[in-house]
């Protein structure tokens, strides 16, 4: 062990001299508990050493490698950290609950998995997780992270999805809050909370009666000769290339859609246990608002009755009939296509449900009505008595579902 100033200079040749048999330390002669050390391997690293206020023997930061960090720089961070163990802040510990703390992958993931909530939501939340939060921060220590990391990782997320982004900060900030209360990290810290998020609008977009009828003509064609691929921009190019034909399944759940105002997940999670042939009722065990039941027009239950039975669920998935038979993932891409088709590439699916509800509204139709055909959670006491109260709901039902099936061609 020697004693030396630590200087840009002196630094230099300890590096440059022969190299040692054994880790060498280096002490400064003027900041007590400064000093560097050299290895065998000719790495340089400066540290910091004091004796915790507390008592106890004493420890050593490092501060960082030679090269890295300049010897005025380590002089002040040295000075720094025996200062803060002076008034009784321990660096060293800090740093070894920051290592052994959880990062904030692990927490939002341990919040999903552990937290009681809806499989829907577990589901969407694991995609916001995977999508959203992981690729900006999941790395990152969850006691380490401050909202400058969050406020600038919401806005890397912003320019891709800026509703995803605000959900992202939502899922982020109940995991703080849920890890807080299990000691995952400290008691009242949520770089999430105040976050400054996007502002958002509500969607208002329905179809016309004509776009309705493009719908209609576009699933025909989807579910017969089929959707023809986009054609390339070259001039050598023909005209219209390849078809792809979409089976019952797809064009049925859409015109479900169109034709209930369920909700996506809805109708593509529908078993046919759920089917109540007899008094044309669709009782789903759960729901965004819980237990629902939908009153079915008329049109509705002669999609269901004229689609194939195959497996456990009303829209086949691939692995319909098998051992291991989930619903259907989604409609993006057969949705993307026929919806282009029609014309219609701003349309989302959800917006046929708004569709539903405003064909109704058009009619005069009232709103609880309306809110009981949807499933509305305002109207969620008077849901249980769906069964015994169908008479004015199903007219209302049939009112609007045979102006969409009109529409859009009927099946």
């Amino acid at each position: 062990m020697a004693t030396i100033k630590i200087t840009a200079a002196a630094v230099s040749g300890i590096m440059e001299g022969a190299r040692p048999n054994k880790t060498t330390y280096y002490f400064d002669d003027d900041l007590t508990g400064f000093g560097l050390y050299r290895t065998t391997g000719n790495t340089g690293t400066y540290f910091a050493e004091y004796r915790p206020v507390a008592g106890g023997a004493k420890k050593r930061l490092k501060l960082g490698r030679v090269g890295t960090l300049k010897a005025n720089e380590a002089r002040e961070a040295a000075r720094k950290a025996i200062a803060n163990a002076a008034l009784g802040k321990d660096l060293v510990k800090e740093r070894a609950d920051e290592r052994a703390s959880g990062t904030v992958r692990q927490l939002v993931a341990d919040y999903i998995s552990e937290k009681e909530m809806k499989e829907s939501t577990r589901a969407f939340y694991k995609i916001t997780l995977a999508k959203h939060i992981e690729p900006q921060m999941g790395t990152t220590k969850g006691v380490a992270l401050t909202r400058v990391d969050v406020q600038r990782a919401h806005s890397a997320m912003s320019k891709k999805a800026k509703y995803s982004a605000n959900r992202a900060m939502a899922l982020l900030s109940a995991a703080f809050v849920w890890g807080a209360k299990r000691g995952y990290v400290p008691e009242g810290v949520n770089p999430a909370a105040k976050i400054d998020r996007n502002k958002e609008e509500a969607r208002e977009r329905f179809l016309s009666a004509g776009e309705m009828a493009r719908l209609g003509d576009a699933m025909r064609e989807a579910e017969t000769i089929g959707i023809p691929h986009k054609s390339s921009e070259s001039k050598h190019a023909p005209k219209e290339k390849n078809r792809t034909v979409y089976g019952p399944h797809v064009t049925g759940a859409i015109r479900l859609l169109m034709l209930t105002g369920c909700r996506l997940r809805e109708i593509l999670n529908l078993r046919w246990s759920e089917y109540d042939e007899k008094r044309g009722l669709l009782l789903l065990p759960d729901s965004k608002t819980g237990r629902k039941t939908v009153v079915l027009s008329a049109a509705a239950q002669a999609v269901l009755d004229a689609l194939p039975r195959v497996g456990k669920f009303v829209i086949a998935g691939h692995s319909a009939a098998t051992e291991h038979e989930a619903p259907r993932a989604d409609l993006k891409k057969p949705w993307a296509a026929i919806a282009g088709r029609a014309g219609l590439g701003d349309v989302h699916l959800h917006d046929l449900r708004h569709t539903f509800a405003s064909v109704g509204a058009g009619d005069g139709m009232s709103l609880p009505i309306i809110g009981k055909l949807l499933g509305h959670a305002d109207a969620g006491t008077t849901q249980r008595y769906a069964h015994l109260h169908v008479d004015p709901v199903r007219a209302a039902a049939d009112a609007i579902a045979g102006k969409i099936a009109d529409a859009i061609g009927g099946k």
